[in-house]
């Protein structure tokens, strides 16, 4: 959930549930600032926007599993059903890509058990969650910019796993200027 260094280092990721056409303007202020982002993307998205997946591959970017349908994996205790969530985005990730797919994990809401990190750890994944983030996910009550660069700015710190969505007005819309203000304040992305 966080890089234990006291470097001025942001891992910044997105989660990827649907594409609402915030995408593209996430992926041109990341290419402006030469900053690799870490898209977690399900089934959904690869299966609607194979042309933005081929595009975050293309500019460098890391693309990570965060299930086929989204479920509360919590509540998964088979192995078979467990391995079927991830391995169905991989697959898909591969038909579209050609390439394979990182083995980078995050379970849908943070929700887990013990038994499903173990299960992701069999499969050779390693599990990320996140050290901030804000209610950016609601599309009709998005935050101002202002509450986002508050949230955002104020609590940053080094070795943050910040979790953004990329179905985000907001995001869109503060990304370029936000990573600006990071470098301002010494952090590398």
């Amino acid at each position: 959930y966080m890089d234990d260094t006291e470097e001025k280092v942001i891992y910044l990721t997105f989660d990827c549930g649907y594409e609402n056409g915030n995408l593209p303007a996430i992926l041109d202020a990341l290419k402006k600032h030469q900053a690799v982002g870490t898209f977690f993307v399900v089934g959904n998205f690869l299966e609607t926007s194979p042309d933005l997946t081929k595009r975050m591959v293309k500019e460098g970017h890391i693309v990570g599993n965060h299930t086929y349908h989204h479920p509360d994996m919590s509540q998964i205790s088979s192995q078979e059903s467990f391995s079927k969530e991830l391995k169905d985005v991989e697959e898909l990730f591969q038909e579209i890509t050609g390439e394979t797919m990182s083995h980078y994990y995050r379970p849908p809401q943070g929700k887990y058990s013990t038994e499903n990190l173990k299960m992701a750890s069999q499969m050779g994944y390693n599990t990320f969650f996140w050290s901030l983030a804000y209610v950016d996910w609601i599309e009709d009550e998005q935050p101002s910019k202002e509450e986002a660069f508050d949230k955002l700015l104020g609590r940053i710190h080094p070795g943050a796993v910040v979790l953004l969505h990329s179905t985000s007005d907001t995001n869109a819309e503060i990304l370029d200027e936000l990573i600006g203000e990071w470098k301002k304040m010494g952090y590398q992305i």
